[in-house]
């Protein structure tokens, strides 16, 4: 499928733009650059901020970056014809993080250390290109694994952030699949054939077991309880919703969120 022919589907185009207009992601004028991995999430949120930039009733432009960590176990340079051919401007920024991670931190450390590295990188070529939003492409399944890992692990009700604004104030941080399944993402990538590019971490630094198994454990419940993640939705609106103050304006906080249905 060519790029520029592919259609999102209802479903999800409802979900992000609930979240967009619920949180106050996006304004007339902003510069929205989007982390992406090359996963499903990523991919499906270029295609929603491309939808939304055609048709919102405010003017935005979208960028794109790839970090890559020179692990030496994909090459991501290989989306760069596909954002071309989206005419969507596209960084591609490659830093030996495993080189130094391998050089300075024990093996359960690699993953925040990585996390770190890639969201300064990230911010350091928003600002050298000019943008002040960065998009990232986690999903409503995500912040119900954080919620649990948080509680179960941290003893702290804790999710990701919906929209903030980060630590030294000069850009905003926005996730606008916050309302969205994975299950939703993962068929419309699978159904426009978009190039997934799966993330190929080392295995020599094992792999995280706490998401893994939140993950089973939701999907067991939701199999009692059809209606879990909508009850979630409700729980986690207030901790996705930790900086919004900041990001948006205490002026426009009082119908920030709408009802979960």
């Amino acid at each position: 499928m060519q790029a520029s022919a592919v259609q999102v589907p209802r479903s999800l185009i409802r979900d992000a733009g609930r979240a967009i207009g619920d949180f106050r992601m996006i304004r007339d004028g902003d510069r929205v650059l989007l982390g992406l991995s090359g996963g499903k999430d990523s991919l499906t949120l270029l295609h929603l901020l491309l939808y939304f930039q055609q048709r919102a009733p405010v003017r935005f432009q979208v960028g794109a970056v790839t970090i890559d960590p020179q692990t030496g176990l994909g090459d991501k340079r290989a989306l760069m014809p596909y954002l071309q051919a989206l005419g969507v401007p596209y960084a591609y920024v490659s830093e030996p993080i495993l080189e130094r991670a391998e050089k300075h931190l024990d093996n359960r450390s690699y993953c925040a250390f990585c996390s770190r590295m890639r969201r300064g990188l990230i911010y350091r070529t928003a600002r050298q290109q000019g943008y002040n939003v960065i998009a990232l492409g986690q999903h409503l399944d995500d912040l119900a694994e954080s919620f649990l890992m948080s509680a179960f692990h941290g003893g702290r009700l804790k999710t990701m952030k919906a929209h903030y604004l980060i630590e030294a104030g000069d850009l905003r941080v926005i996730r606008p699949l916050v309302y969205a399944r994975e299950r939703r993402i993962r068929d419309f990538a699978h159904q426009a054939a978009l190039p997934v590019m799966e993330e190929n971490c080392p295995t020599r630094f094992g792999k995280p077991t706490q998401r893994p198994h939140m993950k089973a454990l939701l999907a067991q419940e939701e199999q009692a309880n059809p209606d879990l993640f909508k009850s979630l939705i409700r729980t986690l609106t207030p901790l996705m919703s930790v900086g919004l103050n900041e990001a948006i304006g205490t002026d426009a906080l009082k119908d920030r969120v709408s009802q979960a249905k």
